[in-house]
């Protein structure tokens, strides 16, 4: 896992090429016959409890999951020192905390979207921003934080465990991957400061 600057996101974005008219977009399914998975959103969250655990251990607080308002959802709310965003900041005493607003993409293997990155288009990006801006208003003791926006990136795979339940509590097998019943989730990217508005 790594991380990558907002630049390398769009490029990698505009270098990845369609292979299917526009408008007939394949499903993340086995068949694109068939209807989405009823557990989608189900996968998504256990991808969102994957990052929060992470973010927990790298030493950032989370403040909110699945934050809403009339313009968005923002996945994870986090608050943490960053260093790495101090020193290029150049802030070398800066003391106030970063607040992360963290979009989560969970996708199977054969996706149609680069694991996600291709889904944080410039539109996704305004919703963000603007949930983000209404976030910072509702709770303006964090609105003179430096703030970020990243995406973290996780694959999901059929694991060897065949359990049954839908949404089993995560099982840690290191810092980067999880069980969860019928599932191995892998954060594959996480990408600080992944755009700007």
């Amino acid at each position: 896992m790594g991380s990558r600057d907002s630049s390398e996101l769009n490029s990698t974005r505009k270098s990845v090429k369609r292979s299917y008219p526009v408008g007939n977009r394949p499903l993340a399914t086995a068949s694109s016959n068939s209807a989405p998975s009823p557990n989608s959103r189900d996968i998504g969250t256990l991808g969102e409890n994957l990052v929060a655990d992470w973010l927990q251990q790298q030493g950032w607080e989370i403040l909110h999951r699945q934050w809403h308002c009339r313009w968005g959802e923002i996945d994870i709310i986090a608050l943490g020192r960053d260093e790495e965003s101090v020193k290029n900041r150049g802030l070398p005493n800066h003391t106030s905390p970063t607040v992360a607003f963290v979009e989560v993409k969970t996708r199977r293997r054969g996706n149609w979207d680069a694991g996600g990155m291709l889904a944080v288009t410039t539109t996704k990006q305004a919703k963000l921003w603007q949930t983000a801006e209404i976030f910072l208003s509702t709770y303006p003791d964090l609105a003179n934080n430096y703030c970020r926006f990243d995406v973290a990136l996780v694959m999901c795979e059929p694991s060897q465990q065949n359990t049954k339940r839908i949404l089993p509590p995560l099982t840690a097998a290191n810092s980067e991957s999880a069980v969860a019943g019928n599932y191995r989730l892998t954060l594959q990217e996480y990408i600080r400061s992944a755009f700007s508005i």
